[in-house]
C-alpha cells in the first residue's frame, strides 16, 4: 500500500493505524483483521504484535478515525477463527507436533505451554490470551491433546471477548486523556518492557540455575563420589 510504512507497525503503530485509517479507509480495519487472525491462528506468526496493539488501535478510535465497536466486532471474530484454525491444526497432527520434526513449531515454546495447559487445563485458552506467544501455541497444544471442541470454543470465544473489549476498551477510554495521548509511545515502551522484563528475568534465573547447579554424580568422576558409610 502507498504511503504506508509497514515497519511502523512494530515501533509506530500509532503513526502506522493512523496513516492507514486515513489513506486507506475500510482497510485499516482488513489489515487489523489480518494480523490478529495470523497471530492467533499460525504460530509462526507468533511474532506480530498483540496486546499493545489492541490498546493503540482503541487510542485512535478514540480519536474518531475508526469505529470502536466496528473494531472490536472484527478483531474478536479474527481472535475466534484464528484460534480454531489453530486449534483443528494441532488436533489434525496430533503428537506429532511434540517429537520435533516440524520445523516452523518453536518446541520450547510449544513445551512450556503444554506445561501451563497441564497445570490450567481449559482455563488456558482464557489466560493464554493475555500471555504473548503462549497465546499463539494454546489452541494449538488443545487441538493435539483432544480437548473436546465445543468445551474449546466455550473458552474461545470467552477469551477473544475479554481480551479484546479489555485492551480495546481500555485504549479507547484513555485514549483522549492528554498524558496518555501525548505520550502513547513511551507507554508501549514500558508495556512492552512489562510484559517482556518477567519472562527474560525467568530465562535469565533458568539459565542461571543450570549453570550452578552441581553435576550428577554419574558424571563425576570416582574419586569425588562420595564413599559409603560403615
Amino acid at each position: 500500500m502507498e504511503g504506508i510504512n509497514w515497519g511502523d507497525l512494530f515501533t509506530a503503530m500509532d503513526q502506522f493505524l493512523l496513516a492507514m485509517a486515513q489513506k486507506h479507509g475500510v482497510w485499516v480495519y482488513i489489515t487489523l483483521f489480518a494480523i490478529f487472525f495470523s497471530e492467533t491462528g499460525l504460530v509462526f506468526m507468533a511474532f506480530l504484535p498483540g496486546d499493545s496493539l489492541l490498546f493503540v488501535a482503541g487510542a485512535v478510535a478514540a480519536g474518531g478515525y475508526m469505529d470502536v465497536y466496528a473494531l472490536m466486532t472484527l478483531i474478536t471474530i479474527a481472535a475466534i477463527l484464528g484460534n480454531t484454525l489453530n486449534y483443528l491444526i494441532g488436533s489434525w497432527l496430533g503428537r506429532k507436533v511434540y517429537d520435533g520434526t516440524i520445523r516452523w513449531i518453536d518446541l520450547a515454546a510449544l513445551l512450556k505451554t503444554h506445561d501451563f495447559y497441564e497445570r490450567h487445563g481449559g482455563k488456558t485458552i482464557v489466560i493464554a490470551r493475555f500471555v504473548p506467544v503462549v497465546r499463539s501455541f494454546a489452541p494449538l497444544v488443545a487441538g493435539a491433546s483432544g480437548m473436546d471442541f465445543r468445551r474449546f470454543q466455550l473458552f474461545n470465544v470467552a477469551g477473544a471477548l475479554l481480551w479484546v473489549v479489555s485492551l480495546v476498551g481500555g485504549g479507547y477510554l484513555f485514549g483522549n486523556v492528554p498524558i496518555v495521548r501525548d505520550n502513547l509511545g513511551i507507554i508501549l515502551i514500558v508495556g512492552i518492557a512489562a510484559v517482556l522484563g518477567p519472562l527474560a528475568l525467568a530465562a535469565l534465573m533458568r539459565v542461571v540455575g543450570a549453570w550452578q547447579r552441581p553435576a550428577p554424580a554419574a558424571a563425576r568422576p570416582l574419586s569425588a563420589q562420595p564413599r559409603d558409610r560403615d
